[in-house]
């Protein structure tokens, strides 16, 4: 059984650092009675990302997909850092009585898994790391910034004229269509986009950068997908310096999204690990 909770309100404990009340999705065991696995998606994403996983974990975890701060229906701050939103999953676990759980995560998500392992390794059982590694990436995401900021900037009637203004910034229509998910209507019937786009413009090279932090010697696995440049063999030094028991694994024919285009290999990579 699903359950969808809306923390919208922000939480700011002695002047220090705003942390989100985060949107999020409980599914599968009821919590308490199995391990708790708490999923994290990808930049210009939604807990609805990693729906397939959270149904394919929720015959023996107590499951919660997170909507990241700035993203889906999470409150929006101009802070995003990663240290940010690694206090931001220490909130939810503090809030739902959460001491310790699986961490599973995508692309940005899991730079914040990362960060979270790396500042509070005692709140981790295991690590999972979907293709990306701990390193600072170029800039690659100026098209798709400025294509989001002109919809935001827009008066948007339909989806379809929404995908048409895109289409001069991103060429792929699923990548388009990926992020075209995040188009809500208001209540004069337009849309909008549900994205902070302002804020990860303005925190794009700390998104772009490496968590830093004590390695974390708890059992860590990365899954890359062989066609992505996300993790490559350089890589390879900074993840066992940071994650000195993380294990590599590679699903062939895939790409960066490598858990909805092979999502039975996914899915079984995963179980393989929490449950030995």
């Amino acid at each position: 059984m699903s359950k969808i909770n809306r923390y919208r309100e922000r939480s700011d404990h002695n002047n220090g650092p705003v942390l989100m009340k985060l949107n999020f999705n409980q599914q599968g065991q009821p919590q308490g009675t199995a391990p708790a696995v708490i999923l994290l998606h990808g930049l210009f994403g939604s807990l609805s990302n990693l729906a397939g996983i959270a149904k394919a974990l929720s015959d023996s975890f107590c499951v919660y997909q997170l909507d990241l701060r700035n993203h889906g229906a999470s409150p929006h701050d101009d802070s995003m850092t990663y240290p940010d939103m690694a206090n931001d999953i220490v909130e939810f676990m503090n809030d739902h009585g959460i001491e310790h759980a699986h961490i599973l995560s995508h692309s940005m998500g899991g730079k914040v898994a990362m960060q979270l392992a790396l500042n509070y390794p005692q709140r981790i059982n295991k690590l999972i790391i979907a293709d990306i590694a701990p390193v600072t990436y170029p800039r690659q995401h100026n098209p798709v910034l400025d294509g989001l900021q002109l919809l935001k900037q827009s008066t948007i009637e339909s989806r379809k004229q929404a995908d048409e203004l895109l289409i001069p910034y991103v060429n792929e229509a699923p990548v388009r269509a990926f992020l075209l998910k995040n188009l809500v209507r208001t209540v004069s019937s337009n849309y909008n986009l549900r994205l902070n786009v302002s804020a990860i413009v303005s925190n794009y090279p700390s998104l772009a950068a490496a968590p830093t932090g004590t390695p974390f010697t708890g059992p860590t696995l990365f899954l890359k997908g062989s066609e992505s440049a996300y993790i490559q063999n350089k890589h390879k030094d900074d993840i066992q310096q940071l994650f000195p028991e993380a294990k590599i694994k590679v699903i062939n024919g895939t790409g960066h999204w490598l858990h909805s285009e092979k999502p039975d290999t996914f899915n079984l990579l995963v179980k393989q690990f929490l449950n030995n």
